[in-house]
């Protein structure tokens, strides 16, 4: 019997649409993380990219426990000497809140160039609304 090994053309992507209001921000991003990755078809393949599009909306209402809001920082750098930044759960909430939720999901993604590519794959908004009705989105059930 041979090993069912799926390609390019046999992947369907399809869109789905997720309301972040009140979720859980890593409860979420795993969830998110295994349809952007195709985990939850039965063709998953490690060595390729199955998973379909995400669109999460009001990214700015997730909730976190415990205090994570003052102690979990995020950490960049300018590129300048001394140009290290620190920012926490709280200030990038207000600040840019999408970027959270981007973040929670990268780290549960290949640290590669497939994972660069389903990241992409991820569109999150602050807000109610999306630009993404033409394509047609379900409702994923978390």
């Amino acid at each position: 019997m041979k090993t069912y090994t799926p390609t390019p053309e046999d992947i369907e992507r399809k869109w789905f649409v997720v309301d972040a209001t009140g979720k859980t921000l890593g409860r979420l991003a795993t969830q998110i993380a295994v349809v952007l990755r195709g985990k939850d078809k039965p063709t998953f393949t490690p060595s390729m990219d199955g998973g379909g599009f995400v669109i999460v909306t009001n990214a700015d209402k997730i909730v976190v426990t415990g205090k994570k809001m003052d102690q979990k920082v995020y950490f960049h750098h300018t590129q300048h000497p001394g140009g290290l930044r620190s920012i926490t759960l709280r200030d990038q909430l207000k600040r840019h809140p999408e970027r959270v939720l981007v973040a929670a999901v990268k780290g549960m993604l290949p640290k590669n160039q497939m994972g660069k590519r389903m990241l992409r794959k991820l569109k999150v908004y602050s807000g109610d609304s999306h630009p993404h009705q033409a394509q047609k989105p379900e409702p994923l059930e978390l």
